[in-house]
């Protein structure tokens, strides 16, 4: 078993390590990241405008008027409506910082670059008229939120990979000393800037000569909807998080590799939902963050938090009853390196089972719950990493949706407690027969 372990972690560290150091893939987490505090907080005052409590609705438009959800949709448009920009600052600053160039002049260029590319054009149907109208001169909201998300990574990546050929080539113009650093800086992006605005008004004129007529349309069409398609599928969560545990396994962060790739998938799906739920229709997908987030990670990577319960309430072991104590309350918020390092599950054989197959069971008991209607999809929301189960699927599915992440826990407990048995039995024997050695024995 152990040249085993051995042979698949030589195999798994270099590709593991490829991914967690791709510069392009670390920037595009650094750019969620940038956005994600923006996001959970429009997903929050979403919900507070259609909380799923009976007669909410009613009670707050008697105590603030009618066009009480106004204060929580104008929160709401100011963040995930536009979340494309806020990524595109993100990546193109991140990047910026791995090239060492100046962080912000770079973000704006690439800004600018994004928007050459989208339509200012927008269509709308009057009320009562069947005729659609095109007005021009308004930046379309559909392309700055979710739909227009690949394009801005695209771009945002392309244009700081210009400003970085441009500026190595030495095309920059560079001011006189005495000059103010500010004024400096603002004239040696000028060149950068000149030459990412032509290149990326080419790229426009040639779309608008195709039956696209823009990248966006192209961009949506030929790669985010297939991707998007493939990422709300039951086979894809099923490999997305076999993999998580496996890289979990050798001590790598596996969320942190996986959502690398899988978050900008994940969230344009959650945004989709959330924009039904606010229309009050049916919610298109199951497979979004927070289905793995909130239903699939309780307690942390491998749903460790009923390995926590287990440790706790079934151990004998003292290694195994403190840990578990000292271990709950993280893991109650979704922190579980305790449980990972020091237990251990990384490098354990016998914990190898469970840690990676307990997510894939709950991935299909949750996916069959939500595919035959016994529990509403997840509603788009964007709910905090740290928040505890329970909560977390209230917010996100209601009352059924608790008892949901309740089941889960159940599972997850049940499925981890052999192995944990066993473990906590080599422990025991060990803290015995410690206990009994001559040198620890007083007379």
């Amino acid at each position: 078993m152990s040249k085993r372990m051995d042979s698949l972690e030589n195999k798994l560290m270099p590709v593991a390590d490829k991914f967690a150091n791709n510069r392009y893939l670390l920037a595009i987490r650094d750019g969620f990241m940038l956005t994600m505090p923006l996001l959970i907080i429009g997903s929050i005052f979403m919900l507070l405008a259609y909380l799923p409590i009976t007669g909410y609705d009613a009670f707050m438009a008697r105590v603030f008027g009618e066009n009480w959800m106004d204060f929580f949709s104008v929160a709401y448009n100011t963040t995930m409506s536009i979340m494309t920009i806020f990524v595109i600052i993100g990546i193109s600053g991140s990047l910026s910082d791995y090239y060492k160039l100046e962080r912000l002049n770079t973000a704006v260029i690439s800004l600018v670059a994004f928007f050459i590319l989208t339509p200012f054009v927008t269509s709308f149907t009057p009320e009562g008229m069947d005729q659609t109208f095109k007005v021009t001169g308004i930046i379309p909201t559909e392309w700055i939120g979710a739909k227009g998300l690949f394009v801005g990574m695209l771009t945002a990546i392309l244009s700081t990979e210009i400003v970085k050929w441009v500026t190595k080539k030495g095309w920059v113009i560079k001011m006189p000393a005495g000059v103010p650093p500010t004024v400096g800086k603002a004239f040696s992006s000028l060149i950068p800037a000149a030459i990412t605005i032509i290149i990326f008004d080419i790229i426009r004129l040639i779309f608008a000569f195709t039956p696209f007529e823009t990248i966006h349309n192209f961009i949506y069409s030929i790669l985010q909807v297939p991707l998007t398609s493939l990422g709300d599928t039951l086979g894809a969560a099923l490999i997305a998080n076999f993999f998580v545990g496996l890289f979990w396994i050798f001590g790598i962060h596996g969320a942190d590799i996986v959502q690398s790739v899988m978050n900008p998938i994940w969230i344009a799906l959650a945004t989709e939902n959330l924009a039904a739920y606010q229309a009050g229709s049916e919610l298109p997908h199951i497979i979004t963050q927070q289905f793995n987030q909130i239903y699939l990670w309780m307690g942390g990577g491998g749903a460790t938090l009923g390995l926590c319960l287990a440790m706790l309430f079934v151990c004998k072991s003292q290694q195994c009853k403190k840990l578990g104590k000292l271990s709950i309350f993280p893991g109650i918020f979704n922190i579980n390196e305790p449980i990972i390092f020091g237990l251990p599950v990384v490098l354990n054989p016998m914990m190898i089972i469970p840690f990676i197959i307990t997510p894939l069971v709950l991935c299909l008991v949750c996916y069959g719950s939500m595919a035959i209607g016994l529990v509403p999809k997840p509603n788009g929301v964007l709910v905090p990493w740290t928040t505890p189960p329970i909560i977390g699927g209230f917010l996100c599915g209601g009352i059924r949706g608790a008892l949901l992440q309740f089941v889960g826990l159940i599972i997850s407990f049940f499925i981890y407690l052999p192995f944990i048995k066993t473990v906590d039995k080599q422990y025991l024997e060990q803290e015995k027969s410690y206990n009994t050695a001559p040198e620890n024995n007083i007379n």
